[in-house]
Order: structure tokens, then sequence, then C-alpha cells
């Protein structure tokens, strides 16, 4: 049985990048936190369309000299529509007509479209439960495998969706990129995706497991990778095509959804690779782990 790529010989650096990233994520979370966007920390959305295309970085200085420092000024579908954000100050619900108003006095006038208030309250309660619908999801996760495959396939797979979820988490803390329901809903998605590629990783290792007695375990797992180290860098490949095209193409409104799920996509086939495998390895899987037991009273067969 040819070997082609020997991944566990590079396991124990692997695990000190894993390590390190996380504890580097970790200290990052707890001490800077997350730039938490407008669907989190409360505050104001205003839309406004142009006949004309209006530089963006002229409203920006325009709100900047009249105290809104902190906004928010993309695009919003064309560049005929502007879309700002302003961050909650003391629930002051006027803003967006304060803010139009602005704009008209220093001759950037357009029609408003629309200006949403979200208090500061329900930004909140979005981040609560957003946070534990990503936990509720990894129990379920941790039953399903168990029950699919063996309890160290389970550890491994919830150890390494922790893994991806915490490092996104990180590098969005470290960077200072905001943090909003659409990030939130990219990383819900790196979930399934990173679960979907411990999946067949997995399936792979127990039917080598059982059908292959004469290799040690680390090559069983060497041979498994290699099996589906096809299947995993054409589908990698494949959605990174459309979340790059999304990125680059689909505007700042879904430029951190995107940027999320490239960081998912990227690091969650790395530790379909090492981390599911480094687990296994640290819970010294054996053959004897994924023996199908033989039926009640097998023994017996032929007996009269």
């Amino acid at each position: 049985m040819d070997i082609k790529y020997k991944f566990m010989r590079f396991r124990k650096i692997a695990g000190i990048i894993s390590i390190s990233l996380f504890i580097i994520s970790i200290l990052s979370l707890t001490f800077r936190g997350l730039s938490l966007g407008l669907d989190f920390s409360g505050g104001t959305l205003i839309e406004v369309s142009y006949e004309t295309p209006v530089p963006l970085e002229t409203i920006r200085n325009t709100l900047q000299a009249n105290g809104y420092a902190d906004s928010q000024v993309v695009n919003f579908g064309t560049n005929l529509d502007v879309l700002i954000k302003v961050a909650d100050q003391d629930g002051n619900s006027s803003i967006g007509e304060n803010i139009f108003n602005i704009l008209n006095e220093a001759g950037i006038s357009g029609e408003l479209k629309r200006v949403e208030f979200v208090g500061p309250q329900v930004g909140e309660e979005l981040r609560d439960q957003g946070g534990l619908g990503m936990i509720v999801a990894l129990f379920m996760i941790l039953f399903y495998v168990a029950f699919r495959f063996q309890y160290k396939f389970a550890l491994g797979a919830v150890t390494a969706l922790g893994h991806d979820v915490v490092i996104i988490l990180g590098l969005f803390s470290i960077f200072g990129w905001d943090f909003d329901l659409t990030v939130l809903a990219a990383l819900l998605a790196v979930i399934g995706y990173s679960l979907n590629d411990t999946i067949v990783v997995s399936d792979r290792i127990r039917e080598n497991f059982r059908t292959e007695r004469v290799l040690e375990p680390i090559d069983m797992i060497d041979l498994s990778l290699n099996q589906t180290l096809a299947r995993t860098i054409i589908t990698s490949l494949t959605t990174l095509l459309v979340l790059f095209a999304l990125f680059i193409f689909g505007g700042e409104l879904i430029r951190g959804f995107s940027l999320a799920l490239i960081l998912g996509v990227l690091i969650g086939t790395y530790s379909s690779i090492y981390v599911v495998a480094n687990m296994l390895m640290s819970l010294t899987l054996v053959q004897d782990d994924l023996a199908v037991p033989e039926p009640e009273g097998a023994d017996f067969d032929g007996m009269p």
C-alpha cells in the first residue's frame, strides 16, 4: 500500500502551531475583545440614495467634522446607494435624521431611503442567542459523531471545530475586523463545512482500521489522509474560488461574511487533517476500538 505523503510525521509541529494560535486567540479575545458591529453594539443605520456617485471619503470627512468619527460609510448594492452605520449614542433614535440634515447642509443631498435603530439591549440579546446557538451546535455534533463513529472521533471532531471557531474569532479580534451577524452566520457555516471534512476523513480512517490489519495506527491514518486528499483539495479550491469572488466583488456588506468563510475553509481543511488525526493519535486509537462486535451466539453457530 503506497503512502505518498507522511502527514503524521509533522503532527508535533502542527500541534505546537495549533496550540500557539489557540492561546494567542484566547488572550486577544480576553484582553482586546471583538470589534462588535451595529447588530451587537446597537446604533443607527441610514440608507441614502444619490442621482450621481458621491465619494465615500467626502461623506466620512463630513460626518467626522460633525462629531460622528466612528461612523461606517459603505456602498450598498450600487455606487449610487450609501449605507451609513453609527454606533449607539445613549439610545438617541433621532441620529438618522440629524445625519441626513448634516449631509444636506454640506451639499451632499440625496434621498433618504430608510433609517433603522437597534438598541443596545437588542444587540446584547442577538449576541447571547448567537453564542448559545453555536454552543448547542457543538454539543449536538459531539453526540452525533460519538453515535456515528466512536467517542474518540467525537472528541477529535469537537476539538477541531472549537479550534477553528476560536482561531477565526481570534483573528477578528487581533486585526480589529467588525464582528456582526453575517460573521456569526459564517461561523455556523464553517462548523458545518469543517464537520463535513472531518466526517469524510473519520469514515475513511474507520474503514481502514477495520480492513487493514498489517499497518501501524500512524500508517493507517496517513493512508486514510492520502486517500481523501484529492477530494479535500478539490472541495476546498472550488469553495475558495466562490468565496474570493464574493470577497472581491460582493461589496462591503458581505465582506466580513466572505472573509470569515475564507478563513474557515483554510483553517477547517488544516484541522480535518492535523487536529482530528492528532487527537486520535493522542487518544491512542487502536483497531480494537473499531472492531465490529460479533453477533450474540455466534460462537455456537453450526453446533448441534
